[in-house]
């Protein structure tokens, strides 16, 4: 096996309350909020298309946050950095079409597949020896074609509905003045209070119907495993949790100062997508925007903190799915757009510094482009191409640039 060694020693109960601010818990609750509200709604979307049941759909929320959130925990505390897995956006979105004409058990047989791919890459180490030969700058790149979006819904956001992301701005700008005031009150944790305010006060929060409180009875599937589901979706899969996926989580920590273990990420991405597959889940991935918000403020080496933290929100809201869903989908998008949008300018600001700051600068712009359009080809989302076109647009006119 070639999975990366653990970092010793593993951080104790009180090393791990010595390490916990404010600034890491703000962290965490602003990148729950983000993977609990459009990824679940993506999530309801496909399944009310598909023809899933509630009974499924609600299956398939338990294991991407419950299963997921114990994963993260883990692996987090044994490399003590940020390593936050849950599913695979593009690949949820793969899935739909082929609900289409293949029934469900035929497509968790594939989520079974898959998981077994990404297992063999993970342990085999092939995965960290294709990731050395990419260069950051493109990879950036399509980070920052990504995170594009976020930023200009959150402009959009304003526009809209100024009432809410007006207010929210200004705190993130009043509480950034000054270094001291962020260190002791996160800028972040200001928008989310004057957010909450704003939704409250202009009547905005609207659940439908009644609230279920039960905790979430999540479904064991048995897979059927046909030639003509692994064909159409294992190898899509597969690429949208490496490359469309992965890539980003990996880069985005990287250029914070962290050494992402590639292999056992993969490996634990194979062994997280066979889990949650048997509660009918799409594949698990490492995800760029939580990861990014998770690292974007705060002490390098207490990261993990709000790992462990968003984990421990992760596990609860799988538990108690049903209500939670409702109680995110009745807030505002303004609130949601202006927190993801506010929490990821840095790293927005930070990709295209290193994508543009150098070498590889044209295949970058390339890779930008491609994947800020988010057409799909051959049923594989833009982040994949994107990589693709960046890659061979650098091979054949930035020579020199591989060559230093």
């Amino acid at each position: 096996m070639h999975l990366e060694p653990i970092q010793r020693p593993v951080p104790s109960l009180k090393a791990i309350a010595g390490d916990t601010s404010l600034t890491h818990i703000s962290n965490a609750v602003i990148a729950f909020l983000f993977a609990a509200s459009a990824p679940v709604a993506i999530v309801l979307g496909v399944g009310i298309k598909g023809g899933l049941s509630e009974a499924d759909m609600a299956s398939w929320i338990f294991g991407g946050f419950a299963v997921n959130g114990v994963l993260s925990m883990i692996i987090s505390l044994l490399y003590r950095q940020p390593l936050s897995f849950f599913w695979t956006i593009p690949g949820t979105v793969l899935v739909g079409p082929a609900l289409g004409h293949l029934s469900f058990p035929e497509v968790i047989g594939a989520f079974f597949v898959t998981g077994l791919l990404l297992l063999i890459l993970g342990l085999s180490g092939w995965v960290k020896k294709i990731m050395a030969l990419l260069p950051m700058p493109i990879i950036m790149a399509m980070v920052a074609g990504v995170f594009l979006q976020f930023g200009i819904d959150w402009i959009k956001a304003i526009g809209e509905t100024p009432l809410i992301a007006a207010p929210m701005t200004a705190a993130f700008i009043l509480l950034s003045f000054n270094a001291k005031i962020a260190a002791r009150f996160p800028p972040m944790i200001g928008v989310l209070v004057v957010g909450i305010i704003a939704v409250w006060a202009t009547g905005s929060f609207a659940p439908e119907g009644t609230l279920n409180t039960s905790m979430a009875a999540p479904s064991v599937y048995v897979p059927e495993f046909s030639w003509a589901a692994i064909f159409e979706l294992v190898v899509p899969l597969a690429v949208t949790v490496l490359a469309a996926q992965n890539a980003q989580g990996i880069a985005i920590l990287s250029a914070k100062g962290h050494n992402p273990p590639v292999n056992t990420i993969t490996a634990v991405c194979g062994a997280g997508s066979i889990i949650t597959a048997a509660f009918g889940a799409v594949s698990t991935c490492l995800t760029g925007p939580v990861n990014a918000i998770l690292s974007s403020s705060g002490e390098k080496h207490q990261h993990y903190i709000a790992a462990l933290a968003i984990g421990i929100l992760a596990i609860l809201f799988g538990a108690y799915a049903p209500l939670f869903t409702k109680l995110m989908l009745a807030a505002p998008p303004a609130f949601i757009a202006t927190l993801a949008g506010l929490a990821l300018l840095r790293v927005l600001q930070n990709s295209f510094v290193v994508s543009f700051g150098g070498n590889f600068s044209l295949g970058a712009l390339v890779s930008f482009l491609v994947t800020v359009v988010d057409q799909s080809l051959f049923n594989i989302g833009a982040p994949f191409w994107g990589l693709v076109f960046g890659l061979a647009t650098s091979w054949l006119l930035e020579r020199d640039a591989f060559k230093k």
